[in-house]
């Protein structure tokens, strides 16, 4: 049998390989294997309890569960686009869940209160303090405060303004939505080691282009008819609709956060010209029209998917091409209904309006994960330098030795680590851990027993590489963790890169000095409940548990960044040569052509 550790593993091998699979085979690229994948991570998420339940965690099931609609269902080979007449429903519960992901992370942000975002200081202090910064967030954090501060105020734009464009009627606004959001996205990820969630972002975002869109960046776009004088009447109509709301989004910005030009220190100077109930007022009054705007939208795709059905040729094509839009317009009615309740979390005067039957709905679904709340970066931590805690290791406890981590920072001279899409999990949690003591983090007390017990699975999350953990050979005998606050260094002129990125300063004992067998260390074990749980299962010798014994001893020579660019680049490297092959020589092409001329000319 497997313990739960090997079946969690099983789990994510075999969402691995349906994955793998599904990136080659157009095939399996399908309803069917979209639910197994949603299925498999939600098994995980139940279980991972908190290495697991980060934002993008419940964002990528409940994107994984739209796959499931939007997915096409290969049961059969004959298919046709006469039968997809849903599509645009489905694929609208994408773009609308991008819009509540995107307004909410703007939302909350003026909501909490956090005097750095209402002080428009935030990024000054963010690319400092965030989990695991990149060497990019060294650089963007010596841009000067106005700059900084002006960053911010197009972040409130991009996220709280742009958003409402997401349902424009004209397809120039959606399309400029789409643009700065994937900009947004792109400079996160220049900036911050946000794992999988921006690439993410940037594929929702996708749902705010249409084919034509597309067609032009396969420069594969139909020649243009010409135009008719009311067809370029109405050309002239949409655009200065759409100049109008380019002017509004930028004397709207430049009204409410007091955008003017200093001439003399050239430079931008910016404030918050609103206040906290101000704030409030406005979103209480454009909650409920935003809600209606996914109603009246939600409707359009809904009539013209369905007229689009009522227009097929014969009696059963039509039939079943109409039942299948019935079906999936209530589908994406309920999905919307659910979603109305996490949606006005940023709003309780609108979310206790919410019909009992709507309420209802979202509880009975809840533990599913089918929609989900948002609200990113919610109050800025680690102003004045960002707390890190520092394990350290001795055998005699007079050297002591730094034990240093993949990913997150530790030695003062190393640049900052690039691991997107990979989260360094463990890494994520410790930086979660600094902020709080260490009994807010029971977890950091199984750690540091592993540690000392010299679990080789537990210290290859620390390090791949042996010869850069200290105790490879030998456990530690004494384990302690000091916090200190980290903080970048100055760049100096001259000097492209900096010789040391971070400066720091010992703050505070994290974690007192403990070895096995500690008093303290069995008393914290007890008192979280480490100590009750049943001992370790004697070793499965069957063939099953072997496997994935042997599997992980060989992902493990990988760090995690590797093991996913290694998969990514043995994917591309499978599709070009599948590419190449499924090309005919030309001088096989020439030759098929001379033979069908030769026998034409042979029967004449």
């Amino acid at each position: 049998g497997l313990d739960t550790e090997q079946g969690m593993e099983l789990i994510c091998l075999l969402g691995s390989a349906l994955s793998f699979a599904a990136l080659l085979i157009k095939q399996l690229r399908d309803s069917i294997i979209f639910f197994c994948l949603w299925f498999l991570y939600l098994s995980l998420h139940q279980v991972g309890q908190v290495f697991l339940f980060f934002q993008w965690d419940s964002l990528l099931l409940e994107v994984g569960f739209l796959a499931v609609l939007v997915a096409p269902l290969h049961l059969r080979k004959w298919r046709s686009a006469a039968h997809r007449h849903h599509d645009r429903v489905t694929f609208w519960l994408v773009r609308w869940l991008f819009f509540r992901l995107m307004f909410a992370s703007g939302v909350v942000k003026l909501t909490s209160r956090c005097p750095t975002w209402w002080g428009l200081t935030a990024l000054t202090y963010h690319y400092e303090s965030q989990c695991i910064p990149t060497p990019g967030a060294w650089f963007a954090h010596q841009l000067p405060v106005w700059l900084h501060k002006l960053s911010v105020v197009i972040v409130y734009t991009i996220e709280i303004a742009v958003p409402l464009l997401f349902f424009s009627p004209t397809r120039r606004l959606r399309i400029f939505s789409f643009y700065i959001q994937a900009l947004l996205q792109i400079l996160i990820i220049v900036t911050g080691n946000y794992n999988f969630f921006n690439l993410l972002s940037i594929v929702l975002s996708f749902s705010l282009l249409d084919q034509e869109h597309i067609d032009f960046w396969l420069r594969s776009s139909k020649k243009r008819r010409s135009r008719s004088r009311a067809d370029t009447l109405q050309a002239w109509v949409v655009t200065l609709l759409e100049l109008s709301v380019y002017t509004t989004l930028l004397l709207g910005t430049i009204h409410y956060f007091g955008l003017k030009v200093n001439w003399e220190s050239q430079t931008i100077e910016s404030s918050t010209a609103f206040t906290y109930h101000e704030f409030l007022h406005w979103l209480k009054l454009v909650i409920v029209p935003t809600i209606w705007l996914g109603v009246l939208s939600l409707t359009w795709e809904i009539v013209a998917a369905m007229l689009s059905a009522l227009c097929v040729r014969g009696f059963f094509p039509k039939l079943w091409a109409t039942l299948q839009c019935t079906i999936f317009a209530a589908v994406a009615a309920s999905m919307f209904a659910v979603s109305l309740v996490p949606y006005t979390f940023i709003e309780y005067e609108a979310n206790s309006n919410l019909w009992p039957q709507v309420q209802w709905l979202h509880r009975a679904v809840d533990r599913y994960q089918l929609v989900s709340s948002y609200g990113l970066f919610r109050r800025m931590t680690g102003v004045g330098g960002r707390p890190e805690v520092v394990l350290e290791g001795s055998y005699d406890r007079q050297i002591w030795m730094e034990i240093e981590f993949m990913y997150k920072p530790g030695n003062i001279s190393e640049a900052p680590a690039l691991v997107a899409p990979h989260q360094p999990r463990l890494d994520w949690q410790l930086w979660f851990a600094a902020l709080a003591p260490h009994t807010h983090s029971p977890w950091f007390i199984s750690f540091i027993q592993r540690l000392l017990e010299g679990s080789k699975d537990v210290t290859r999350l620390v390090q791949v590489d042996e010869t850069r953990y200290p105790f490879s050979e030998r456990p530690p005998t004494y384990l302690r963790a000091q916090l200190y606050r980290y903080s970048y260094t100055v760049a100096s002129a001259g000097r492209s890169l900096p010789r040391d990125w971070w400066t720091r300063q010992r703050v505070a004992e994290f974690f007192p000095t403990v070895s096995l067998g500690d008093p303290t260390l069995e008393s914290l074990l007890l008192e979280h409940g480490f100590k009750d749980k049943p001992s370790p299962r004697r070793v499965s010798e069957s063939l099953l548990p072997s496997l994935l014994r042997l599997v992980r001893e060989q992902t493990q020579l990988f760090t995690g960044p590797g093991l996913i660019g290694s998969l990514v680049c043995t994917a591309l490297l499978i599709s070009l040569a599948r590419a190449l092959m499924s090309r005919r020589p030309v001088g096989k092409v020439y030759r098929a052509a001379n033979n069908s001329q030769n026998g034409q000319g042979k029967r004449k």
